[in-house]
């Protein structure tokens, strides 16, 4: 009998999951195409300024090192 209660219950859990993200997902506001494309752009901007920034501190470091160990 156990087995019986058991399966309701997961079945209930999935069901009232997949309501309440349904129901998330309408009241979410999504950003129109034209924002979205702006927002991406933005993203891919500091992305490749961040990556820039980063590889110089790189190269600066192994310079930095390379000086003080004498290579």
């Amino acid at each position: 009998m156990a087995d019986k209660n058991e399966k309701p219950k997961r079945e209930g859990r999935l069901q009232r999951f997949i309501r309440e993200t349904t129901a998330e997902l309408k009241r979410v506001s999504w950003p129109s195409g034209p924002e979205a494309r702006r927002l991406t752009g933005i993203v891919i901007l500091v992305l490749f300024v961040m990556a820039l920034f980063l590889g110089l501190v790189d190269w600066g470091a192994s310079e930095l090192l390379k000086l003080a160990l004498g290579v």
